[in-house]
This record gives structure tokens, C-alpha cells and sequence, in this order.
């Protein structure tokens, strides 16, 4: 037979001792942490436990390795550390408004023979300033291209930077990070450029920051932008199907940025314009069959101008009815409404009269022969 197989002993060699150190093997006198992630500004709480403490107490110390309680007892006088809980078998405390100098492994010991210890890896957020947007500096024409740039600090790990114009997403270049001077944070930038048309008038473009640190709240900052653009107009009748002899108002409705400052009233075929005003409406106080025809509205902004056509249709006017013909109406349906109640009446009574003549005939059928 060939020699023994070394597989058998490296089974149980890795089966009691995993890597780093941890013993998987019954060494109840081993403690045991986990790893915490914070906000800054946050609290943490480092709790350590042991299942066989060997009448031995428990100790926290920080990155530096400085004691901060043993067992019960406070060893660092930082207001920020305190006791949780102090058992033989755990020892928990907590560091409120945890700063980003606080990051490190922590060391939970146990005093056995030999020593025991167990890591506890700290890791701190930092949380992304409110984001900077520049560049934006006056209105903007329409169809002119234009750079947004915005910023954030203060994050760790780096943040990323997201653009929306409304609930529209747009796509800016993507994120550049920089380490801020202390080491430890960074700063984010990102840039969008994009054409403006004259819907973007009065739009918000929108930077996000996003970041594990702010657990979904939104940190963002808008930039109300203006577009200026060339008018558009539309001729609007009032009323909507004028006749002859009724007042009519043509209304020339102007939209731009900004708007119309001026509007011109012509009619096609005739010279000079009918009008030239600020004010956006032509009046015909008597309308006359003569007032047919086009017209058009020009409206005037220092963008530029616009012009719209309506074509006016004066209709016949509408029949008024006299007194009289209302008169001798009402009177003619009141002398139908009597005729017509006398025929009913009288169709009654021949029927009453027909009836009750029959009667007398039918008792002289039934009288016995003498």
C-alpha cells in the first residue's frame, strides 16, 4: 500500500483556521464585531461580543489605538463615546456625530492567554454639498447653443451628477472627479450644452447629486432660463359670425418673448394700413357688407414680426320680429287652442247624444205583444 494521503490533514488544517486569522474551530474565547458604514454626522455603534470570556473584560480602542472603555470604564474623555451596554459577554458602544477623521478599524481585545482581538472597519460618508450650476448669464435667442457647468464637494466616495430640463433627462458629459485638499472627499463636475428653442422659454434645467449618503433625498439646483424668440399671431373675431349692423372686434392675439409692441391692421386693396397701434384690436362699430374682405395683423417685437390673415364674411342681418306678428302669433295659438278644445267637446256630446237615442228603441223591442 502507498503512503498516506496529506489531503485529509489540509481538510482539517482549512477547516479550523479560515483566512485572516478568524478561528473557525470551538474557540469560544474568540470575539466577534462587524463592519459599520455612517453618515457623517451620524452615530455608530461598535458592538463586540464573546461567547467564554475567561473572567477577562472587554476593551474598545480606535484607529490610533487609543482605549476608549475598558469593560465599563471610560478610558478616552471624548463626550461623543458612550456606553451602550457592559456585559461580561459584550461590551457595545456608540460614537455620535461621527466626523470623517473618525474612519478606520477599530480593535475590540480580549485579555486571554494569549491575546484575542477582532476588527471592526469604520467606514464614513461624506455628504455632497448643495450643487453649483454657472454659466447662465443673460437670455438666450432662440436656436443659440449654451454650456451649463455644475459642481458639488464634500462627497466621499465621489458623487455623481445627473442633468434634467423639467422631468426631461438630458445628457451632460459625464461626472470629473478631484480630491478636495483634505484628502478625503471630492469634488464633482459636469458640464450640458444643448440648443434652446422657444418652447425652453422659462424652463428649469436641473442638477442632481446622487449618492449613497443621502438614502434617496433629492439635492438639487435649478436654473430658470429665458429664450427669446420671434412673435407668432392669430386674428380672433368677436363675435365669431358677424352680421351687418352688429359691432364687431377683431382681436390680433400676439404671443413671442417679447411680446408684440406694435400691430399693423391693413385690408387687402385698399392703402394706406387701416392702422397702426399698441393696442391690439381693430373695432368696426357699424358693420357693413362694404367691410368684406381680407385683413391681415402684423405684430412687431424687436425679435421680429408677424403676420396673420382673416378673411371677414358679413352676413345678411338677422330677421328681428315686430311687435304685431308677436301679437297676432300669441292671439292665433290661443283661437287654435279654443277650436281645438270645442272639437273634443263636441265629439263628446254626439257620442252622449247618439247613445242615450238608442236607448228608448231598445225598451219598445222589448215590450210583449197585446
Amino acid at each position: 500500500m502507498g503512503a498516506p494521503s496529506a489531503l485529509p490533514l489540509l481538510l482539517l488544517f482549512a477547516y479550523c483556521w479560515a483566512p485572516g486569522g478568524t478561528n473557525l474551530s470551538q474557540d469560544d474565547s474568540q470575539p466577534w464585531t462587524s463592519d459599520e458604514t455612517v453618515v457623517a454626522g451620524g452615530t455608530v455603534v461598535l458592538k463586540c461580543q464573546v461567547k467564554d470570556h475567561e473572567d477577562s473584560s472587554l476593551q474598545w480602542s480606535n484607529p490610533a489605538q487609543q482605549t476608549l472603555y475598558f469593560g465599563e470604564k471610560r478610558a478616552l474623555r471624548d463626550n461623543r463615546i458612550q456606553l451602550v451596554r457592559s456585559t461580561p459577554h459584550e461590551l457595545s458602544i456608540s460614537i455620535s456625530n461621527v466626523a470623517l477623521a473618525d474612519e478606520g478599524e477599530y480593535t475590540c481585545s480580549i485579555f486571554t492567554m494569549p491575546v484575542r482581538t477582532a476588527k471592526s472597519l469604520v467606514t464614513v460618508l461624506g455628504i455632497p454639498q448643495k450643487p453649483i450650476i454657472t454659466g447662465y448669464k443673460s437670455s438666450l435667442r432662440e436656436k443659440e447653443t449654451t454650456t451649463l457647468n455644475c459642481q458639488s464637494s464634500g462627497s466621499k466616495p465621489a458623487a455623481q451628477l445627473s442633468w434634467r430640463k423639467g422631468e426631461k433627462e438630458l445628457h451632460g458629459e459625464p461626472t470629473r472627479i478631484q480630491e478636495d485638499p483634505n484628502g478625503k472627499t471630492f469634488t464633482v463636475s459636469s458640464s450640458v450644452t444643448f440648443q434652446v428653442t422657444r418652447e425652453d422659454d422659462g424652463a428649469d434645467i436641473v442638477c442632481s447629486v446622487n449618492h449613497e449618503s443621502l438614502k434617496g433625498a433629492d439635492r438639487s439646483t435649478s436654473q430658470h432660463i429665458e429664450v427669446l424668440y420671434t412673435p407668432t399671431a392669430k386674428i380672433r373675431p368677436d363675435p365669431p359670425h358677424p352680421r351687418e349692423g352688429q359691432k364687431l372686434l377683431l382681436h390680433c392675439e400676439g404671443r413671442g418673448n417679447p411680446i408684440p409692441q406694435q400691430y399693423l391692421w391693413e385690408k387687402e386693396g385698399s392703402v394706406p394700413p387701416l392702422k397702426i397701434t399698441q393696442e391690439s384690436a381693430l373695432i368696426f362699430p357699424f358693420l357693413n357688407k362694404s367691410d368684406s374682405g381680407t385683413y391681415g395683423c402684423t405684430a412687431t417685437s424687436n425679435m421680429g414680426s408677424y403676420k396673420a390673415y382673416y378673411t371677414l364674411n358679413v352676413n345678411d342681418p338677422s330677421p328681428v320680429p315686430s311687435s304685431s306678428s308677436t301679437y297676432h302669433a300669441i292671439i292665433g295659438g290661443i283661437v287654435a287652442f279654443i277650436v281645438f278644445l270645442l272639437l273634443i267637446l263636441l265629439i263628446f256630446l254626439g257620442h252622449y247624444l247618439i247613445r242615450h237615442k238608442e236607448e228608448p228603441l231598445s225598451l219598445l223591442r222589448n215590450l210583449p205583444d197585446t
